[in-house]
């Protein structure tokens, strides 16, 4: 999934030693294609050994009433108990019975599926903008993007079980901002009255479908596309302006339908009598000023991650190393103060918005790393400005360094780097997955063959990792979600099985 073609003789302005396709794109040195796609592994490394590692997950928390209702009732079953009963989110209900319907094995294959899913999303998205855009790179450089984006989206967060390998998480908060920014593919690739049309098409359903999967991320969608439609007028080019304008309000009007589906349902009434999360509340001046406290605190901890600097890392790579299609060095747009500006007000202003409409639900732990899912309908929105701001940087270290070689050697070093403490975390991760999953296969074969030998209450020990929930937490208080236990088992009921219990 290059963006480069076959090499042809070098336009007037290509430095020597590089060559451009008929077309008049440089195709780069072979030494650089090479540097910059090595750069790519350390990445993938990561996604491809997590992946490995989803053979240990096993079901916790909400997975285990979601698994006993899809195998008894189906996918429409668990439609019918979200839209009527639990929270109104239809596409949600339809995308955790997609891989509920597997059971145990649906939960394994999911972090693999689901990783692939966002690389895909990601790589396809920058080749295609970097086309769209006009801009050469250098073979690899795009993947490299998308590798890095993904990793670090994936595996910087605090606690990467709840972001990478609880199903039921990703599909509320990991997914909904990927499968926004598949909505970009069809609108890259538009030339023709049909095209563009079928782009518009895809942003009026594909935003009505997240609306009622993930609040937050409608929330960050609609900011975004606010934004755009803002500095369209400015950063546009006026033949496109019309259509640009046309697809974003697709997208608002999308997400406002979805939003009135997911609102007057009977399940989202429930939901907000449940947690006394009506609009009165939600706007109260105690509300507001919490949940500012709280995205206060969510704020520093992001900033502080200094991994993220390998989104910076790539985003100079790119500006450094791309040129535009006759071969010329590319500047810095225009209205780029206008465009940075705009990114970052509508980060700001989506993430507290998130934290406002989360708050009444999670109260002050929704600041707590152990709640950093809820962080993800936005923190995608963040790496991918971290690596525009890089690309900028790069452009302006491109125009004013007389040698940019130990920029470049800086930032594939950072590459490298940030990798590493993610690498280290992973690995403990996937250590104390094994345990669990050796401990948690024993446990069920003892309550499969109790259930067939006609027990109808057996003792249940907690299986904790990454702060998951279990029954009989709070030390032992907290029933739920036994119930569901339970049910999967056809018991009455399960008990304490903690030691001394």
């Amino acid at each position: 999934m290059s963006d480069d073609v076959p090499v042809a003789a070098a336009p007037e302005g290509v430095r020597r030693g590089e060559a451009a396709d008929p077309a008049g794109r440089p195709a780069g040195r072979p030494w650089t294609a090479l540097w910059v796609t090595a750069l790519a592994l350390p990445p993938l490394a990561l996604l491809a050994a997590a992946s490995w590692f989803g053979r240990w997950v096993r079901p916790g928390a909400d997975d285990w009433c979601f698994l006993p209702r899809v195998r008894d009732d189906g996918i429409s079953g668990l439609v019918g108990q979200f839209y009527f009963d639990d929270n109104g989110r239809v596409a949600n209900a339809l995308m955790v019975g997609a891989y509920a319907k597997f059971q145990i094995a649906g939960h394994q294959w999911y972090p693999l599926v689901s990783g692939v899913l966002v690389l895909a999303v990601l790589w396809a998205v920058a080749v295609l903008a970097l086309r769209r855009a006009r801009l050469c790179t250098p073979r690899g450089l795009p993947l490299l993007l998308a590798a890095m984006t993904t990793a670090l989206f994936l595996f910087a967060t605090p606690n990467t079980y709840k972001t990478f390998y609880w199903p039921a998480a990703s599909v509320s908060h990991t997914l909904p901002p990927v499968l926004a920014c598949s909505a970009l593919i069809p609108l890259l690739l538009a030339r023709t009255r049909r095209g563009r049309a079928l782009a518009v098409t895809v942003a009026v359903l594909m935003a009505a479908f997240l609306a009622t999967l993930s609040e937050e991320t409608a929330i960050v969608v609609v900011m975004v596309l606010l934004a755009a439609l803002v500095v369209s007028g400015r950063a546009v080019p006026a033949a496109d302006r019309g259509f640009f304008r046309l697809w974003c309000a697709g997208g608002i009007a999308g997400t406002v339908a979805g939003a009135l589906v997911l609102i007057t349902s009977p399940g989202s009434t429930n939901r907000r009598e449940r947690f006394g999360a009506e609009t009165t509340f939600l706007l109260a001046p105690d509300s507001l000023a919490a949940s500012l406290r709280a995205f206060a605190e969510i704020t520093v901890a992001t900033v502080t991650t200094w991994q993220y600097v390998g989104a910076v890392a790539a985003g100079v790579l790119l500006g450094l190393l791309c040129r535009r299609a006759d071969g010329t060095r590319p500047r810095p747009p225009a209205h780029w103060s206008l465009l940075t500006s705009a990114g970052l007000v509508t980060l700001l202003v989506s993430g507290y918005l998130c934290t406002v409409i989360a708050y009444p639900v999670f109260g002050d732990r929704v600041s707590d790393r152990s709640a950093n899912r809820l962080w993800n309908d936005y923190l995608l929105l963040y790496v991918i400005l971290l690596a525009g701001a890089g690309a900028l940087l790069g452009l302006a270290v491109r125009r004013y360094a007389h040698r940019t070689a130990p920029a470049k050697a800086v930032c594939a070093a950072l590459c490298v780097l940030v990798c590493v403490g993610p690498a280290i975390a992973l690995t403990d991760l996937g250590t104390a997955m094994r345990s669990r999953a050796e401990k948690w296969d024993a446990q069920d074969l003892r309550l499969r063959e109790g259930a067939a030998a006609g027990e109808r209450v057996l003792p249940y020990e907690r299986l904790v990792i990454s702060q998951m929930l279990e029954p009989f937490s709070k030390g032992g208080e907290q029933y739920w979600p036994g119930g569901c236990v339970a049910e999967l088992y056809h018991l009455d009921r399960v008990t304490d099985g903690a030691p001394g219990r």
